[in-house]
Order: structure tokens, then sequence, then C-alpha cells
């Protein structure tokens, strides 16, 4: 018999690739954190000795959770600045809260703190942007999962970094110190068009182009950002991204919520993808993105949270079943974004877009074991006649029993196997105290 580590055995296996599979009584063996076999059990049984095996009798088995758009630390600041329209909400409430407590600690303890309710939610992997990034990453590795690091920048100066040469010149370095990390990846992270200058942005696109980074940058989020932009620059944000050669298959649009049909098409002639937050925008008022029409203009759209202090959740889960259910109703179509694409955008096409496919996102052999199982023995999970329908419309974070990342468990039974967050609640009550004088404030 071959010996695996670990050998999972799933009422339903629901690997995203091929496209709606639902394998039932299936088992994956996982080997030094790669899937070597996704077969039907019986098989596996005879096939694998393992060195511990689970049986979820009554749980499905998918792809860890891809959240594609966060600043993790920012957890922090949830609930800090609720019910604003966001350029208020930035530049009377989080932007000074940022130039005040912003450090390495703070971004460090604020990161530890998604990575606990991300974990707990089925997710394996965060797409970040936000200051000091060391810290970031320094928290990712410490919690065993899997994240893509944005090397941030933008022309004004804050506490992490004066001016851009001194954001670039940082971020560069933690990508130097990390890149063999194998649960790290990074991106270049501009934060927007409207905190970005054009020079800059064209030192951003070449060094993309060097180190064969994908570029995260917020774009199109407000109506307010294109008539700002068209006061300026004369050009709409996205075609001005493009004049400056920022639009490509590297580009990780975040938001894209006011899109007409010609950027549309833009989007997808260059193969760039789309990080779609569809309960931020619903929070911050910003609108509702044409998700159907960017589906069928063949642009890759994933799922993100945006971070908590816009949210307030950082829920993968919660947000397939809003993405899917804005698109119908926004498109008037009840089979516009269906569950198996909504779950395809958590997993799957965020994997695309950060250039980790090969890596993550669906449950293949040779893939990362980053594996999540919901438990569908409970009431609000019954009667189950699909379950890829169930796990966008019906299941919750809270249904999540199991997750691993890389084959390492670190979820079981709903509970965080992290040692790090055994003293973990003191530094937040701190944090708590801090912001919270600037509230009263």
């Amino acid at each position: 018999m071959e010996t695996v580590d670990i050998l999972i055995d799933a009422h339903w296996v629901i690997p995203v690739e091929p496209a709606g599979a639902l394998l039932r009584d299936h088992s994956v063996a996982v080997r030094d954190g790669i899937i070597v076999a996704v077969l039907p059990s019986a098989q596996a049984q005879a096939r694998f000795s393992c060195a511990r095996r689970f049986t979820l009798s009554h749980h499905a088995l998918i792809p860890g959770l891809i959240n594609l758009h966060t600043h993790a630390a920012m957890t922090l600041m949830r609930g800090l600045a609720d019910d604003l329209a966001l350029m208020r909400w930035l530049q009377d409430h989080i932007w000074p809260a940022e130039a005040k407590h912003a450090s390495e600690a703070f971004v460090r303890d604020g990161t530890m703190l998604a990575c606990a309710e991300m974990l707990r939610a089925g997710v394996t992997c965060f797409n970040d942007m936000y200051f000091f990034p060391q810290a970031a990453a320094e928290a990712a590795l410490a919690c065993g999962m899997r994240a893509a690091i944005g090397l941030i920048a933008v022309d004004f100066p804050t506490p992490y970094a004066s001016d851009v040469d001194d954001y670039l010149a940082k971020g560069l370095a933690v990508r130097d110190r990390y890149k063999s990390e194998r649960l790290l990846s990074f991106c270049m992270a501009p934060h927007a068009p409207y905190t970005v200058s054009d020079s800059s942005f064209s030192r951003i696109v070449t060094l993309a182009e060097e180190l064969d980074l994908p570029i995260h940058v917020h774009v199109h989020e407000t109506g307010e950002e294109i008539r700002a932009s068209l006061a300026q620059h004369k050009l709409r944000p996205l075609h001005r991204l493009n004049e400056l050669g920022v639009v490509g298959p590297r580009l990780i649009a975040v938001h894209a919520v006011h899109l007409e049909a010609a950027e549309m098409e833009l989007l997808a002639r260059h193969g760039a993808s789309v990080a779609h937050c569809p309960s931020s925008n619903l929070k911050l008022a910003s609108g509702i993105a044409p998700v159907a029409e960017l589906f069928a203009a063949g642009v890759n759209v994933g799922l993100g949270t945006d971070g908590a202090a816009s949210n307030n959740r950082l829920d993968v889960l919660g947000e397939m079943r809003t993405a899917a259910l804005l698109a119908k109703a926004r498109s008037h179509d009840p089979e516009a974004m269906p569950a198996a694409l909504a779950l395809q955008a958590a997993t799957l096409n965020a994997a695309r877009a950060l250039g980790i496919e090969r890596t993550a996102g669906s449950i293949v052999a040779g893939k990362s074991a980053d594996l999540c199982a919901v438990d569908f023995d409970v009431p609000e999970l019954l009667p189950c006649y699909d379950p890829i329908s169930h796990l966008v419309y019906a299941a919750g974070r809270e249904n999540v029993s199991h997750v691993w990342v890389a084959g390492a468990l670190r979820v079981e039974e709903k509970s965080l196997l992290l040692s790090d967050f055994l003293d973990f609640y003191k530094p937040l009550r701190l944090w708590q105290n801090k912001l919270g004088v600037e509230t009263k404030a």
C-alpha cells in the first residue's frame, strides 16, 4: 500500500475543477502538504495507509476559500466609524486614526486577528494591501496561512514611509526577505488612481513586469472617483490606467463598480481580473458591480471582503451568497452567477487573479492541500438536494468544521489549533482602548 500523511473521507468532495463537479463518497489523499489523489473512498481505503484519517460523513470538502481583497490589519478598526460615505469615512476617521496608530505592532496584531477570523471561516489565503507589509507577512506565517502580501504605494507620507521611493524600497525589501516562503506571494499594491501619480504608476508597472507580480489597485469604486478623475485628468480612471500600461493580465481591479460596456470589454481584452467586494460596496453605498456583465464579457472575477472596517466581516462564504443574489437582482436574471460560479469566484478565479492557480483554488492532484470542510449535519442545512447550492445560499461560516493549509490542520471541529492565539486577547483590548478614545473624541 502507498503511505500518505492524511486521508480525508467526505460525503461530498466539490473540487471546483472541472466546473460544477460533485464527487460523492470520495477521499483526498495528502502527502507532504500536496494532494496525491482524489478518488472514491472505497478505492482510497484499498490503496493508501495513512498517519491520520478524517471521516467526514456529513460534510462537503471544498478548496480553501481565497479572499481576493483585504486590509487585514484594519480588523482592529471594525466598527470604528460606521454608516458613512467612503471619502468622509476615509478622510475624517480612518486616515487620521492610521496616522496616529499605524505601526508594525498594529499591523501584526490586526493581521493576527484577521487570520483567526478568516481561518475559522474556511479562508486559507488572503490578498492584502496595507502598510508595514513585513508585519503582515510575519502574522500570516505565524498563523500558517497563505497570503499575497501587497507592496503598498501612495503619493503622500504615512507612518510607514515618506514618499514613493521609500514605499517601493521598503516593499521590495520585504519581498526579497520572504520570497522563499512557500505560503507567501506578493503583489504590487498602488492604493488607487486618486492617491498615486502617473509617474508612480509607470514605475510600478515596470517593477511588476520585471518581478512577475500582479498589480492590486482600487479602481472605479465610486462615482465621485470618476468625476474627480475626469476633472483632473480628462479621463476616466480605468482609461488613465490603460494609457499608463496598468491594464493587463497582471491587473486585479478592486471593486470596479462603475463600469461602462467598453471598460468591461477593455478588462476582458487585456485578461485583467476584478476583485468583487459586494458587502463593502453595499455598506459604503458605493453601488453594485455589474458582475453578470463582467462574466459575460469574459472577465475573471474573484471575491473579496475588503477590510473589516468597511464590511464588517471577513466572511467569504457570506460574500458568495451576497454576490450571487446581487448579480441576479441587478441583471434581472435568476441564472446570473449560479452557485457553482459563485464558489469558483471564491476559489479558482481568485487563485488565477493572484497567479497561484497551479498551487491553490481547486482540489486536484498536484496542488497544495488547502481545504475546507463544511458540516451539513445541522438543521439549517437539511434537507440537502444540491450541496453546491447549499454552500452558497444556506451555509454560513459557523458550519465550517475543519481547515487545512498546505496539509497542516489549522481548524479542527471549529477550534483554532494555533498556540499563538492563547494570549491573543490582551493586545486586542489595548488597541480597543486606544482607538476607542479617538471614536469618543
